[in-house]
């Protein structure tokens, strides 16, 4: 996938979030396919939402790479119908129960408490299908292996686990390193997996570049995300805002304060742009994506 230096930063994401819509599009069952209802959801839940943060990423490493532009796409949809299913299940009343997502009603609202949990299960199936496509990859073994680094991250070991981890802490004392230790699983697995799924033609030296600048600008998102939840309205955040410090949720601003959170915020940052250092302006997109994250208003 070639670098584009013609494109400003607001028209290089402009271009791939519409290149990702058009992907999850056509991937997507047509909502007049048979079961109507459960493809209907599907589409509403994955469909022109979200800032598309992961794919971004995916596209950002595979531009550093040199990875082919359709294993990317495969890359980008795949991670983003894993969010996708992840907050749809995050708002069911089992979970956070929260009626809002991306501005609109959540999937358990628009259609039932089911529909949103086959919902959930069928775009984390349709995932791992656009990922295991035939002949996406010249070397299988690499298609295997994306497959593996995608399920992994997903899991008990990743998103899964970290989700477990966020429902036991309601009400509890949690440390730094335990918060830390939770948002990793929970929100930079999948943010570490973008990232490195885009990554696929690169040498060891970037791979590992890219795992440590993901690493860290994973745990950065989730630092802003809960500076966000103090600071801005629910019409801004397009979900209910202030929600995991009124349901007693630990987050980086009940621990640490509000001014030594965003310090943390600029220091995960910097430590981000510091991984991307021996690759200088091919590694434009990332740093630009490094600001977009930390310096983001909803």
């Amino acid at each position: 996938m070639p670098i584009n230096y013609t494109l400003d930063f607001t028209q290089w994401v402009a271009v791939q979030q519409q290149r990702i819509e058009q992907v999850l599009d056509s991937t997507l069952p047509s909502a007049s396919n048979c079961p109507e209802a459960l493809h209907s959801a599907m589409r509403y839940s994955a469909l022109a939402g979200g800032k598309r943060v992961r794919a971004l990423l995916c596209y950002a490493t595979a531009e550093l790479c040199g990875t082919e532009i359709q294993v990317a796409d495969a890359a980008a949809s795949a991670v983003e119908l894993i969010h996708a299913y992840s907050l749809v299940h995050d708002d069911m009343p089992c979970m956070d129960d929260d009626d809002l997502r991306r501005g609109k009603p959540s999937c358990h609202k628009q259609y039932d408490d089911a529909t949103a949990l086959l919902v959930g299960d069928a775009l984390q199936s349709l995932a791992f299908t656009v990922l295991s496509k035939p002949q996406l990859c010249a070397n299988s073994a690499q298609q295997l292996a994306m497959v593996h680094l995608l399920a992994n991250a997903s899991g008990s070991q990743g998103m899964a686990g970290g989700q477990a981890i966020d429902l036991s802490a309601v009400g509890q004392l949690m440390s730094q390193q335990g918060l830390a230790q939770m948002h990793r699983l929970k929100t930079g697995a999948l943010i570490e997996a973008a990232a490195l799924l885009g990554a696929q033609n690169g040498s060891p030296e970037q791979v590992a570049s890219v795992k440590n600048y993901a690493q860290n600008i994973g745990l950065a998102f989730q630092v802003v995300d809960d500076i966000l939840d103090t600071e801005a309205d629910t019409h801004t955040l397009g979900k209910t805002a202030g929600k995991d410090a009124n349901n007693h949720k630990p987050t980086y601003v009940t621990i640490l304060g509000l001014n030594q959170a965003k310090a943390l915020a600029n220091t995960l940052y910097q430590a981000a742009i510091d991984a991307l250092q021996p690759y200088g302006k091919n590694a434009q997109r990332l740093h630009e994506l490094a600001i977009f994250i930390t310096q983001r208003r909803f």
